[in-house]
């Protein structure tokens, strides 16, 4: 039997603990929650729908809890207030579009022929959630796949190991069966071998690279679907013709907000040669208006990185592109501790040779480049190993959706970034990985297709 510690980041000790199950007991929950599954599946899709937007009701009557334990896990700053806004707007959404989206696809009811593609549930669904955004990212897949048919397990990350317990609080309190919906503490080992045992009907992964390739090697042979989330190095181009001040506003908060530990956080700038100094120049002011300090003060508007070792590959990059030539324009702030409290950094004369134009950084940096024209800011942002999102501030939206055309990335963003439309396919592609969340694709995620040809007698 082994533990499961979150670390916190504000004071480095540890804010909570949990034992690991063990195999069996892990397959035992399994089992509870596939006998369960059927009878779930047979209840009504609106007792369904109900039932999770119950869960959601829940869940905001306690943001106060979501709000502290989220400072103390992972420390986003209580001024934000948690993250029940954007929980609220996708559950909401994938619970209105609920009945269109399983519909049946009809395409011949006459006196001859009954033909239709009806929406299944696939059965159990395996969850395993990350800690930058712990309730959006796991309620993302939880409640369209609880207002499918399917069952849920919830593995979460350990940095964030009480936002499941809240989830499955949530969810028992809504009147949602306990084994239909189970948070469970697993060890990377026990995970692995549930999946090669064939336990679960689906998988979806949210996380780093080296996880994602575990749970697809985990599911080799097994035929289990998975979908995954992995790495990003989001870009943003700034062309010519953008309201420089909204740019710079939006660009900066889509790079800095939650210490930049967003899957779709801007890390990589592209400004056009004539904007280039007056980009730099308001970049560089708008961070350092920002207040790195304790989470828990409401004056902080930026908190420590999650955990020292994310920190610690964060300041690895900025030195390394600063010993290749790079320039470092904000010098450190006094809560920068060595530690998960890190001053956060605008760097110039980047190059993709260097680590922090190429790696995912998943922190507080970002770096600015120039470029001439649409051709050059297309082949740099297209320079990358992954593809989750890309940002265009310009005036003209037919130049916005030319070059969007040309991009290899999963969303296109015009004058925004860093949100997540619940209506809209959330997907990557390269080694971001591959799957379909949220909107109508979401629940064609989470179901399976199932054919009906009837001759009529």
């Amino acid at each position: 039997m082994t533990t499961v510690k979150c670390i916190s980041p504000i004071d480095g000790s540890v804010y909570a603990e949990r034992e690991t199950l063990s195999n069996d007991v892990a397959l035992e929950a399994v089992a509870r929650a596939r006998k369960a599954q059927k009878a779930w599946a047979a209840r009504p899709l609106q007792e369904r729908v109900d039932l999770v937007m119950g869960a959601l009701k829940e869940i905001e009557n306690s943001t106060d809890r979501m709000t502290e334990e989220l400072a103390h896990q992972m420390g986003r700053p209580v001024r934000y207030g948690g993250e029940f806004g954007g929980l609220q707007e996708r559950t909401s959404h994938m619970a209105k579009i609920a009945a269109d989206a399983l519909a049946p696809t009809v395409i011949e009811d006459s006196e001859a022929f009954s033909r239709k593609i009806m929406r299944e549930p696939h059965g159990v669904v395996f969850v395993v959630a990350p800690w930058n955004y712990p309730y959006m990212t796991a309620n993302n897949t939880i409640a369209p796949a609880l207002i499918a048919g399917n069952s849920v397990i919830l593995k979460h990350a350990s940095q964030t190991i009480l936002v499941g317990e809240h989830l499955a609080d949530a969810y028992r309190a809504a009147g949602v069966p306990e084994d239909v919906f189970q948070n469970v503490v697993l060890s990377h080992d026990t995970t692995s071998a549930l999946i090669a045992d064939n336990a679960f009907d689906f998988v979806n992964f949210t996380g780093s690279v080296g996880g994602g390739q575990a749970m697809e090697r985990a599911a080799a042979g097994t035929f289990t679907g998975v979908a995954t989330e992995l790495g990003g190095k989001d870009p943003a181009y700034v062309r010519a013709d953008a309201n420089l001040d909204a740019a710079v506003d939006g660009v900066m908060d889509g790079a800095m907000f939650n210490a930049g530990q967003c899957c779709c956080g801007i890390e990589r700038i592209y400004v056009h040669e004539s904007l280039y100094d007056a980009f730099v120049e308001k970049a560089v002011a708008w961070m350092n208006n920002l207040n790195l300090g304790n989470p828990l003060e409401e004056a902080t508007t930026l908190g420590p990185m999650a955990h020292v070792r994310f920190a610690e590959e964060v300041r690895a990059q900025i030195n390394e592109a600063v010993a290749a030539g790079a320039k470092a324009h904000i010098d450190r702030m006094p809560a920068d501790d060595g530690g998960a409290y890190l001053t956060p950094q605008v760097l110039t004369d980047v190059t993709h040779e260097m680590r922090v134009m190429r790696d995912e950084s998943f922190g507080p940096v970002v770096g600015i480049m120039p470029v001439k024209d649409d051709e050059e800011a297309i082949a740099l942002m297209n320079d990358s190993q992954f593809g989750l999102t890309a940002a265009i501030f310009t005036a003209d939206a037919d130049a916005a959706e030319a070059i969007g055309q040309r991009l290899e990335t999963g969303t296109v963003f015009m004058n925004r970034a860093d949100y997540l439309d619940p209506a809209l396919c959330w997907t990557g592609c390269k080694q971001t990985g591959r799957g379909a969340g949220l909107s109508e694709l979401g629940y064609h995620a989470l179901t399976r297709p199932k054919s009906y040809h009837l001759k009529k007698a």
